[in-house]
This record gives C-alpha cells, sequence and structure tokens, in this order.
C-alpha cells in the first residue's frame, strides 16, 4: 500500500487533502469515497487489465501483441544485417522504431499519414521516445553491425498507446535477439534489462495510476514514465495542462508510476520465462 492511502472495501484510495499545487479548499477532506472511485471501478493505483501474447505474427524475428484495457498495440521486431551509414565500420548495432495509429484505431477514422506525404510531430516524438527507451537497455556492440526495427502500430486507442508500446516492443525486441543468438549469429544475449512505461497523471486534483482516454482528456497533468527494471528512469515526460503541479505532486505520480511499472515489468518476465519457439524464417513471394 502507498504511503497516505487507506482501504475501503475493494478500493484503494489516495487520502484526500489539498494538494500542494492546488488553492487550498480545492480538495476536501470529507469526499466521499464514491466521488473518486473511477468511471471504470478501478483503485487509484490499480492498471487497467494486460498482457502480452507472443509471436502474434509470423515472419518478424519479434511479435508481440501488447493489451493494456481496451488499447491494443502489435510490436514487431525485424532483423537487417545492415546499420545506417554513419554507422558502417563502427562494429556496433542500432535500434530504431516506427510507430503509427492505424485507421481504425479511434471511433472516428485516423487518416493515413502516408496519405499527407509527412509524419505528425507527435508520430515523431513517440517513436523517438521508443527507439530511445530500447537502445538505454542494450548492448549495441554486442549486437554486431545489424539493425533491428521496432513497429509499433495501434490497432486500438484509449490511452496510453506510447506506453504500451514501449512494454511490448521490449518483449518483441527481446525475443528478436533470443532468435539471433538461437541462430549463432551473435555469441551472447544484447540485452541487459527490462524496460517498461505507464501513464500517470491528476485527474479532478487525484493522482491515479495508468489513465484511459476519457481520464487523459480530462486531466491536469498527464505524464509518460519508462523505467528499467533496475530501478533507473529512461524518461519522464509530465505536462500541467492547467495549473502547475508541485513537488510533492510529482513524488506521488512517481511512486505510482513506479509500482505500475514493476508489475508490467514481471507481466514481461513471465512471458520471457520460456525462451521463444525457434523457427525457420518463412519465405515470401
Amino acid at each position: 500500500m502507498l504511503p497516505g492511502t487507506r482501504a475501503l472495501g475493494l478500493l484503494l484510495i489516495l487520502a484526500a487533502r489539498p494538494l500542494a499545487g492546488y488553492p487550498a479548499g480545492m480538495t476536501d477532506p470529507q469526499r466521499d469515497a464514491l466521488e473518486l472511485a473511477r468511471h471504470d471501478g478501478r483503485a487509484l493505483d490499480e492498471l487497467r487489465p494486460g498482457f502480452f501474447v507472443r509471436d502474434f505474427t509470423e515472419f518478424a524475428a519479434g511479435s508481440v501483441l501488447a493489451v493494456s484495457g481496451r488499447t491494443k498495440v502489435l510490436c514487431t521486431a525485424s532483423l537487417d544485417e545492415d546499420v545506417p551509414r554513419w554507422m558502417r565500420g563502427t562494429h556496433r548495432g542500432w535500434v530504431t522504431a516506427e510507430y503509427s495509429l492505424l485507421p481504425g484505431s479511434s471511433p472516428e477514422r485516423v487518416s493515413r499519414e502516408a496519405t499527407r506525404g509527412r509524419q505528425s510531430g507527435r508520430t515523431q516524438e513517440i517513436q523517438r521516445l521508443i527507439g530511445r527507451a530500447l537502445r538505454s537497455i542494450i548492448d549495441l556492440g554486442a549486437l554486431g553491425e545489424r539493425q533491428i526495427l521496432i513497429d509499433c502500430d495501434v490497432l486500438q486507442a484509449d490511452g496510453g498507446t506510447r506506453t504500451a508500446a514501449i512494454s511490448g516492443a521490449y518483449v518483441a525486441l527481446h525475443d528478436a535477439c533470443s532468435r539471433l543468438c538461437f541462430s549463432g549469429a551473435i555469441a551472447g544475449h544484447p540485452v541487459r534489462e527490462a524496460c517498461a512505461g505507464v501513464s500517470v497523471g491528476i485527474v479532478d486534483a487525484v493522482c491515479m495510476l495508468d489513465l484511459d482516454y476519457a481520464e487523459d482528456s480530462a486531466a491536469e497533468v498527464d505524464m509518460n514514465v519508462v523505467m528499467t527494471s533496475s530501478g533507473r528512469f529512461v524518461e519522464v515526460q509530465g505536462t500541467a495542462e492547467g495549473l502547475p503541479f508541485a513537488r510533492t505532486e510529482l513524488d506521488e505520480m512517481l511512486a505510482l508510476a513506479e509500482l505500475g511499472i514493476n508489475q508490467i515489468l514481471e507481466a514481461q518476465a513471465e512471458v520471457l520465462a520460456t525462451p521463444p519457439p525457434n523457427r525457420t524464417p518463412a519465405a515470401t513471394a
């Protein structure tokens, strides 16, 4: 149980108290517990139901369907026996990522960025975040002069797509590297540790974990956190949509993020406890 929490029935609620970044009286210490209940019935420190489906597709070296509530992201890791031109001759590999929302991923059709001729700033930001997160936990020297390309395609979006993409992409990357080891292409596994991400925020002056779209769109503060299995931070992206937030609120959100990420790391480890089946790459037409 997090510091400053109390159990009420099946709902764990953060003690209602004035948050340091909000005017006095904005929170009421006598607020009824039902007012703090989330619209989907989750506790404030509870993740959405989630899981990873390994080898969701057959042809990529690593393929994972990452599910977090109604958010579903297909993450694949493909091998390329080459590196970007600027890395040739360095005896080091590279990991890069691409991200996209499929047209039917939201209630209103999302137009393909290819038809517009350019990627949005949001897409570029997210795929750089995914690439940075994965490069932070892999030994690029041990990979040799080859590239692993991560593709994260959002099949259904209900908040937290970038963090679900990072968590799923890690599993796909690990499987791709395991299969490189099986084939004898590399001497040892280059992945040093795990990484995962989750969203946190402040909604109606209350800190909560793993925001879905309804909560995210109403949040006063929205934050994405990426951490490694050694407890170190890769990225902390936080924005106040209205009133600025205080250091005490930041600490509370980071504590929630760490709690959620540890649970995601456990789910990843459970999936990866069994090596992926070795397979011969299928022929393509």
